[in-house]
């Protein structure tokens, strides 16, 4: 019997996105199934390409001349059937192609060829003999023999104070021989150990209700400080002596320090991490630990969502209202969808976790999509802490126009006179949010982005926060001549230095974009901090989330209205969210915790609902605003960007794609149709930006139709750069 193999090859192109079938020659018939990576000939030329077998048949529906498959790459599947229901899924909702979503789910160095580390390491061959049978050679053998393939020659060397030429003059005769042994990369740091905490009254309903119910969704919709963090570890352990597997995903690789800490210090090395900033060949390392069974939780960012764990009784998402759950790059996926669409395969539970849940997640509660469980208090019954709006507008009427309002200027005082801590918050990192000429007005921006520079005072320079390019600080106005150069706006590095001016004697540690580039940077600054290394944290949203430190007694939201004037229907949810967050921070220990927020806005709602920790109030009133407008949950948005370096091609291409959309979205109930318009910032790395924003009843269907219709109106030799997004984190 004849069998064939459907098989999506490894070409980014989407005039290749199908599956292409291929004959399984007899000697591979034992070793091609569903899943594997293969070689194949492709095109006319018969080079050897990578493809991905997604499905085998012994129909061939009658194709003649099907070329044979050439290899096979690796002795195990990289995808399960599972996975493959997952892709097939993923391309459906996120309109990406079958490659792009296959992707996620293997890592780059598999790919790449970035798989094992190798190290040459010696080992004894034979016995000395001869003239080398001396005292110095007969050491380095009997040291070799009770350290074999663990040490280099240089390692050796080095490690025992002998020389690298009677190493190589044992090589070389053949009484030691060089073995290669591949490497752990993985962190074998031993952490302290973190019992296991007894359970509040609430928490122990939260883990009982998770455990019992037949339900498969939940939110835990907890105050900051309520023990979330410990439901999941009882849970995890819950699963574990089930011989259930767990993911713990959080949305940020600022927390994973935390996190790892706790959940290292209860459960050891039965834990892998998965972020961003491991290198290739370590992210490979955890995938392939978890693919051979020898660890069964995993704690990352939401790329972990796709780890091959095959048994998987849990999946948690702390701080489900975060961003950076949905990807901004193809595809663009959401890992909550993707959570609950696995969730159906392994029968297993999804529990989200958030003070300030997005608007979405909370309206399936309130419809029972999902269970709802609340939780109200902190755990030691500790108070929530005590949050003051300032009002910046007096500050000024009083004459007060440094960044500190006296309220905030005096609590930091008292603070740091009791030895206590304190997390100063703005959402932006920086010296001045721009640079302009007060004579002329005129505005240094990037000539790459149609975005205002930012500078920075450590290093002085002007720096794009788009594409990333640097410039030169100049005190003259290009356009005018004049001298009167003046930077604007407020960054954290400003915070910082105006903190150094006022409280001269304070430690501070910064946290933003800027000071975590480096590996492990995060968790250098949590610790420091942690270990009160550091009297005040400045930061932007990193700090806002899940940190959990005993002596921060005040946090101080410099502008709280930095989000609220946002081009985005979710600006309200956002403030809300950032300074519930934010607050959240003070108070954890025995020390009753303080928040003073400053705003130019004290009667916003979101503002106010959030000083008073009412998610209720703000919930009732931000649900209301969407259905009048018919934003999500109440419809989905589809966002199809364009760009290109020719302006006038790409707005032609624009306009036109619209007047088709147009056209046939007419047929379409409730479906409506905005712009083509240049996006708010047209320009970003010298390519000019246009959209089309579809808002509606939108199904598979309607959305693969419209797909359809812009790649086919866009031709490749115009060089316009398509992107498609189903419900944008942004619409700017």
């Amino acid at each position: 019997m004849s069998l064939y193999a459907g098989i999506v090859v490894n070409n980014s192109s989407r005039q290749l996105d199908r599956i292409f079938t291929y004959k399984v020659p007899e000697k591979l018939i034992n070793y091609v199934s569903v899943g594997y990576r293969v070689k194949v000939p492709f095109g006319n030329s018969n080079r050897l390409i990578e493809g991905f077998v997604i499905e085998i048949s012994d129909q061939s529906d009658k194709i003649e001349n099907l070329k044979d498959i050439n290899k096979v790459c690796d002795s195990f599947p990289v995808l399960t059937k599972n996975d493959i229901e997952i892709v097939k899924f993923m391309r459906r909702r996120y309109l990406c192609t079958y490659i792009d979503a296959i992707k996620v789910f293997i890592p780059r160095g598999l790919i790449k060829g970035n798989t094992f580390k190798i190290k040459k390491t010696l080992v004894f061959n034979k016995e000395l003999s001869g003239k080398y049978i001396k005292e110095y050679y007969i050491k380095i053998i009997d040291i070799v023999k009770e350290n074999e393939g663990i040490f280099s020659k240089t390692e050796f060397a080095n490690k025992f104070d002998v020389s690298i030429s009677s190493i190589n003059t044992l090589i070389k005769h053949d009484f030691l021989k060089l073995k290669e042994v591949s490497v752990s990369r993985l962190d074998k740091k031993i952490y302290k150990n973190y019992g296991k905490k007894n359970l509040t009254t609430e928490q122990k309903y939260a883990v009982d209700v998770i455990k019992n119910s037949n339900e498969k969704m939940f939110l835990i919709h907890g105050v900051t400080g309520s023990g979330k963090t410990e439901i999941y570890m009882h849970l995890v352990d819950y699963m574990l002596k089930q011989g259930k597997q767990s993911i713990i995903l959080v949305p940020e690789i600022s927390l994973t320090p935390q996190m790892v800490e706790r959940f290292k210090g209860r459960f050891g090395t039965n834990i892998t991490v998965f972020h961003s900033r491991l290198s290739d060949g370590e992210r490979f390392d955890e995938w392939m630990r978890i693919k051979n069974g020898e660890v069964n939780v995993a704690i990352g960012a939401r790329s972990a969502i796709f780890l091959p764990f095959d048994n998987l009784g849990l999946i948690v998402i702390d701080e489900e209202h975060e961003n950076s759950y949905k990807s901004d790059s193809n595809p663009k996926y959401n890992a909550k969808e993707i959570a609950f669409f696995k969730s159906k395969f392994y029968d297993c539970r999804v529990v989200l976790g958030s003070a300030t849940p997005s608007v979405e997640t909370y309206y399936a509660s309130m419809n029972k999509n999902i269970r709802l469980i609340s939780i109200k208090n902190r755990v030691d019954s500790l108070p929530m802490p005590k949050v003051e709006i300032v009002d910046m507008r007096d500050e000024l009427l009083n004459n007060n126009k440094s960044i500190f309002s006296r309220k905030l200027y005096e609590e930091i005082n008292g603070a740091l006179s009791k030895k206590e801590q304190v997390i100063l918050f703005l959402n932006r990192r920086g010296f001045s949010s721009f640079v302009s000429c007060r004579k002329c007005g005129y505005v240094f921006k990037c000539d790459n982005c149609d975005i205002s520079l930012t500078y920075h005072n450590s290093g002085n320079y002007l720096s794009c926060h788009y594409c990333g390019k640097k410039f030169r600080v100049q005190n003259v106005c290009p356009k005018c001549g004049s001298k009167y150069v003046k930077y604007f706006g407020l960054g954290t590095e400003k915070v910082e230095e105006e903190v150094l001016k006022k409280f001269p004697n304070a430690r501070t540690l910064r946290m933003d974009f800027d000071t975590t580039r480096k590996k492990n940077s995060h968790e250098n600054i949590y610790k420091s901090f942690k270990n009160g290394e550091a009297d005040i944290l400045i930061g932007t949203q990193m700090v806002a989330k899940g940190l959990d430190f005993q002596n921060v007694t005040l946090v101080g939201v410099i502008a709280a209205d930095m989000s609220l004037n946002l081009p985005d229907y979710r600006a309200q949810e956002k403030t809300f969210q950032i300074i519930t967050q934010v607050s959240g921070r003070a108070g954890r220990g025995k020390k009753k915790g303080k928040v003073i927020v400053q705003t130019y806005d004290p009667d916003n709602f979101s503002i106010v609902c959030a000083s008073s920790n009412d998610y209720e109030r703000f919930y009732k009133e931000e649900i209301n605003l969407r259905y009048i407008m018919q934003y999500p949950p109440f419809s989905k948005i589809m966002l199809i960007n364009l760009s290109s370096k020719n302006e006038k091609q790409l707005i032609d291409n624009t306009n036109n794609i619209g007047n088709i959309i147009r056209n046939k979205i007419v047929t379409y109930d409730k479906i409506n149709m905005l712009g083509p318009s240049a996006c708010s910032i047209n320009k970003i790395k010298n390519n000019y930006r246009w959209q089309i924003i579809i808002k509606g009843n939108l199904n598979y269907k309607i959305m693969d139709e419209i797909k359809t219709i812009v790649y086919n109106n866009v031709p490749q030799s115009t060089g316009v750069k398509v992107s498609i997004d189903i419900n944008p984190n942004s619409l700017i």
